[in-house]
């Protein structure tokens, strides 16, 4: 009889040759399963993820994109809008002028092709970081000109809610508000009509 007892009330943990091999089968056994259960895990985290999360260019179809609407994407953790202006909004760029306070851009917000009355590449298409360079809040769409809480004189464009600051359809800020500078725009260029890559651009390839 074997001097260890596998059942009974004298149960104690066999330690044959047997039970040592069966011991070890199972353990390899378990952690080849482990291995196996990790590899949808690790290949979750490569590589788009981890490079958009480093700031990787982001490609975006505009190609649904109606005059008058704006959709938002994700560039470096960073709200970034992209707004196809009407003939409307761009004619109350020249109206805002005179209420701005850098009309012409003059601080370095932008890439020099966007440091223009539209601040674009195509007139009609704003691509913009939509974070106010007061405190970071996300400024809201503010596009009905002369919104009773705005003023008679509003020409339409944007609000930060945290402490009042004010953009046109340019992302050009207001005088007299909290924030110092024009919104940012970053490094785009367009692939196509229907394609829009933001993050890099002919002399940025980030």
């Amino acid at each position: 009889m074997s001097a260890c007892a596998c059942e009974g009330p004298s149960f104690s943990p066999c330690d044959s040759p047997a039970r040592r091999q069966w011991l070890m089968a199972t353990v390899g056994a378990g952690g080849a399963l482990a291995v196996t259960a990790l590899i949808p895990f690790v290949s979750s985290l490569t590589p788009s993820e981890r490079a958009k999360a480093a700031g990787a260019p982001v490609e975006v179809d505009i190609g649904k994109l109606a005059p008058g609407e704006m959709m938002v994407v994700e560039w470096r953790g960073k709200p970034v809008w992209i707004l196809n202006r009407t003939p409307e909004m761009l004619q109350a760029l020249k109206k805002a002028e005179p209420m701005l306070a850098d009309p012409a851009s003059e601080k370095p917000q932008q890439p020099a092709y966007a440091t223009n009355e539209t601040r674009s590449r195509r007139p009609e298409l704003l691509v913009a970081v939509g974070i106010c360079t007061h405190l970071g809040c996300s400024p809201s769409q503010a596009f009905t000109a002369a919104d009773p809480k705005l003023g008679a004189d509003w020409p339409g464009g944007f609000l930060c809610p945290c402490h009042g600051s004010t953009f046109d359809f340019a992302g050009r800020v207001f005088k007299n508000k909290p924030a110092p500078t024009n919104l940012e725009i970053p490094p785009h260029q367009f692939l196509s009509d229907a394609r829009l890559l933001i993050g890099s651009d002919e002399q940025t390839k980030t």
